[in-house]
């Protein structure tokens, strides 16, 4: 399936890594290796499922996901936009690891086009556990990428049966194999290696890339907010360069009056400050004092994803905290 003629219909499948490729050495041993298992030999164990979908592998690395940044980053993103111009390529799948999925998921939404699918897959449990799930999630994402109205709805995440969107996916539970949540939509489908079924029309149709993608992005830094928190955390962030925070703060993204007064002076000095949430679900929108200390809230976007946004807004030159509100206010 690696040896398809790159001239004929085919998937582009993008390896990173990860547990889908890792290894414990035993069906029933509790630690193990992520990324142990060569997209090649990966691609032969599915043809040998009988998927005769044409499938092209490329190793772009074999890490686990705690270890991907911006230089690998920057190479996916210029061979997904490099794929999706390639009028013989039907789609994109990237193997990644878990804990980071939800990150480089939402990077590539927002910087790639959604006129062909764009599938990130991954695995819970390694090859070679009892009940694995990597490969019934990958033939999963065989089904989803090869799907021509599985265009127009961004980055799609491919877990335990389910389709969720980049822009609502996040790993909610440490082992479980159905990890993955969607805030606040949901799964937008159900797949199996047999069936496929959307739960509504595609939103994306049509529609480019929303921010150019830059490898060397502004540095934005989350600060997780605790009760008794100094305010001192603000100044270290400030002294380490950062040109944006955001904030996961308690319940509607609150934090200690001394932190909130050291986020308004950091605004003062151009720095753009988002409240989010370290809370597991509910928006957090905007109240009275935002307006005055120039605060921009995360309304559905957690942390890790608020951060990649705030990036991407700062890249772009989008530094007026009322147009970046307006940004996280559409997603």
């Amino acid at each position: 399936m690696n040896n398809a003629d790159i001239r004929s219909p085919h998937i582009k499948v993008f390896a990173t890594g990860g547990t889908i490729a890792g290894v414990a050495g035993s069906a029933t041993r509790r630690d193990y290796r992520p990324g142990q298992i060569g997209i090649d030999d990966f691609l032969g164990e599915l043809a040998a499922m009988g998927i005769e979908t044409a499938l092209i592998g490329s190793q772009f690395a074999n890490i686990g996901s705690e270890d991907i940044g911006p230089a690998l980053w920057a190479q996916l993103h210029q061979a997904t936009t490099d794929a999706l111009a390639d009028d013989a390529c039907r789609g994109v799948i990237i193997t990644h690891g878990t804990d980071t999925a939800e990150e480089t998921a939402f990077l590539l939404d927002q910087t790639v086009s959604a006129d062909k699918p764009v599938v990130i897959v991954g695995a819970m449990r390694p090859a070679d556990a009892v009940g694995s799930d990597g490969l019934r999630n990958f033939a999963n994402a065989v089904r989803v990428a090869d799907d021509p109205d599985a265009a127009g709805r961004g980055v799609l995440l491919v877990m335990s049966d389910r389709i969720f969107a980049a822009r609502d996916a996040r790993k909610a539970h440490t082992e479980m194999t159905d990890a993955f949540k969607g805030f606040p939509r949901g799964p937008v489908g159900h797949v199996t290696p047999t069936s496929l079924e959307w739960f509504g029309p595609a939103w994306r149709a049509g529609e480019g890339a929303r921010y150019r993608f830059f490898e060397d992005m502004p540095k934005v830094s989350i600060l997780y907010a605790y009760a008794g928190m100094p305010a001192d955390n603000v100044a270290d962030a400030l002294d380490g360069g950062t040109a944006g925070i955001v904030l996961a703060g308690f319940g509607h993204g609150n934090a200690p009056r001394g932190i909130r007064d050291a986020l308004a002076d950091a605004v003062k000095q151009g720095v753009l400050v988002v409240r989010s949430s370290r809370v597991d679900e509910g928006l957090v929108d905007r109240e009275p004092e935002d307006d005055d200390a120039g605060f921009i809230a995360a309304r559905a976007l957690g942390p890790a994803r608020a951060r990649i946004l705030l990036q991407l807004l700062l890249a772009n030159g989008i530094t007026d905290p009322a147009r970046a509100q307006e940004e996280f206010s559409r997603r």
